[in-house]
């Protein structure tokens, strides 16, 4: 398996763990819930847009 792959199921499955354990443990993290859901939405944009970036046709790497 290549890198890019590697890295894109690695994004994928950190966010799934990430969304389960913010929604499992959401009561006892109270008012923490949404800026971390927050952050983890951000993450996951800009992990994967990092990613997109990479694969564009017009850059010249």
């Amino acid at each position: 398996m290549n890198r890019p792959n590697l890295q894109i199921l690695l994004t994928v499955l950190l966010a799934l763990v990430g969304a389960f354990v913010l929604f499992h443990y959401k009561f006892a993290l109270g008012i923490l819930v949404l800026p971390l859901f927050i952050a983890l939405v951000l993450f996951v944009t800009l992990r994967f847009y990092r990613l997109m970036e990479k694969d564009d046709p017009r850059d010249p790497r």
